[in-house]
């Protein structure tokens, strides 16, 4: 059984890394897409300088929307020229973030996705999304970001996504995908895949469950968010690639095949939006 581990930050491991990508080995994983937003702009470099080191590591660059502020014409440059490496094969994760109350004013997060996407349009390379609601945050978080609809950053990102990058054709991921399956609907019609993370398998996740259920085989995903996110039965531990296995098992069983079956649709989706790893 191969697998892909479509998101995960191998740059936040300081002193393990080797070893955590011998055990993603060991457990089937045949590919990484390393995600390139480092702890700000000035180190959205370090996960292209990781996969250009090792093979099956392929890595993506961009400026997360909790550093909105930061999309300044410098760092805007230096993202245009990462794009333009062969193995940085997306532009993400990028986005809207309505969930910390310190985060941009969505005006800000706007015109920073806007930029991005632009650049990932002019180097061909698909997007990597970022959304969270402001539907569990805190009242001040509310008020500041929702004005009554807990909704309101899929709504602003599927707007500007249909503004500014579906007419490309170039598609992309929906990481760790927490949305409803309207919303899975409506990002399948964008263009783009569906990545399912670890809180798949938390028992709360009852809407997530509902998405990927119904999601078309042809887009489906999974990924870690490592060093986030772990899935049962390593929940509350440190998340790593090795543990996508406990996510596709979990995928699987939901749609009614074997693991080994979702493994290899789950890596052909992979390769097909990213023809240059397959």
């Amino acid at each position: 059984m191969k697998l892909i581990d479509s998101h995960a930050h191998l740059d936040f491991y300081a002193d393990d890394l080797e070893a955590i990508l011998t055990r993603a080995r060991e457990a089937g994983v045949e590919a990484i897409l390393a995600i390139g937003i480092g702890e700000g702009p000035d180190t959205m470099h370090r996960a292209l300088d990781i996969a250009k080191a090792r093979p099956g590591i392929y890595a993506s660059a961009g400026i997360h929307p909790q550093e909105a502020a930061h999309a300044t014409p410098e760092a805007l440059a230096k993202l245009s020229t990462l794009a333009n490496d062969p193995k940085c094969i997306a532009i993400g994760e990028i986005g809207l973030d309505y969930y910390h109350v310190d985060n941009p004013l969505p005006p800000v997060q706007h015109a920073a996705f806007t930029a991005q996407m632009k650049i990932a349009a002019a180097a061909k390379k698909p997007i990597l999304i970022h959304c969270r609601t402001s539907e569990l945050a805190t009242p001040a978080a509310k008020e500041k970001f929702e004005h009554g609809n807990p909704d309101a950053a899929w709504d602003d990102l599927l707007r500007l996504i249909g503004e500014h990058w579906t007419p490309h054709g170039l598609g992309g991921i929906m990481h760790c995908f927490s949305g409803t399956p309207e919303q899975a609907r409506l990002s399948v019609a964008a263009g783009f895949y569906l990545s399912f993370a670890g809180n798949l398998t938390y028992p709360r996740s009852i809407t997530i469950r509902e998405a990927a259920t119904e999601a078309p085989t042809d887009r489906i995903l999974v990924e870690t968010d490592a060093p986030f996110l772990a899935p049962i039965p390593h929940r509350g531990k440190q998340n790593e690639p090795a543990f996508v296995a406990h996510t596709a098992a979990a995928l699987a069983e939901l749609r009614g095949i074997s693991t080994e079956e979702l493994a290899t649709q789950t890596t052909q989706n992979f390769k097909r939006l990213f023809p240059t790893t397959a």
